[in-house]
């Protein structure tokens, strides 16, 4: 095939991407006006979120951090470690430790039920299993939903407050951000790491 042959199948290759593109364009906006005339509502964009939740308020991290959720199983208990940490178990090939979320933030013990979970994430390379109340749902979160900044003491609790990385508002929820770096690398988890 010459230069010249390949040259003009680049264009007509082109060509026929461009006018793809021009018909998926315009095949959304149509969808888009007919979900408005059906009364459907417009889809949420945002960044996804992994909802639970902890002492009766929802709670989200950034779907992104999330390995999984497990149901609460068998775990090796570790000596000489602090109380918060529950154990160890094996995910997937890898051992990885147990923190009970509620423990760890000072909050009151309550028994696990059906609807405990593990809720593992990481951060760099650092994975840790948390045990937290229960695991609701993966939901988009807007840009413009979120209040970082001035975070009001009113609207976090004050165990979460060195971790959270803002609020969101969603028609009548309000979720409190995790930041899971600030979880995974606080000074009280490091500790622990130093230690085991």
């Amino acid at each position: 095939m010459s230069s010249d042959d390949l040259k003009m199948l680049q264009r007509d290759r082109l060509a026929a991407f461009q006018q793809l593109q021009a018909r998926l364009s315009s095949l959304s906006h149509l969808q888009g006006k007919q979900d408005v005339a059906e009364g459907a509502e417009p889809a949420v964009v945002g960044e996804q979120y992994l909802v639970f939740t902890l002492a009766e308020r929802e709670y989200a991290v950034k779907a992104e951090h999330v390995q999984g959720v497990e149901r609460l199983g068998d775990l090796t208990p570790v000596p000489n470690v602090v109380p918060w940490v529950r154990g160890v178990m094996n995910l997937r090939g890898a051992i990885v430790s147990v923190v009970d979320l509620r423990m760890f933030l000072g909050l009151e013990q309550v028994a696990y039920t059906p609807r405990t979970r593990l809720l593992s994430l990481q951060c760099n390379e650092m994975v840790i299993c948390f045990v937290v109340d229960a695991v609701s749902e993966m939901l988009p979160v807007p840009a413009a939903a979120i209040t970082a900044g001035n975070i009001r003491q009113a609207t976090i609790p004050h165990w979460a407050v060195p971790f959270a990385a803002g609020c969101a508002l969603l028609s009548n929820r309000m979720l409190i951000l995790l930041d899971v770096a600030r979880l995974l690398f606080s000074e009280k988890m490091q500790r622990y790491q130093a230690i085991s």
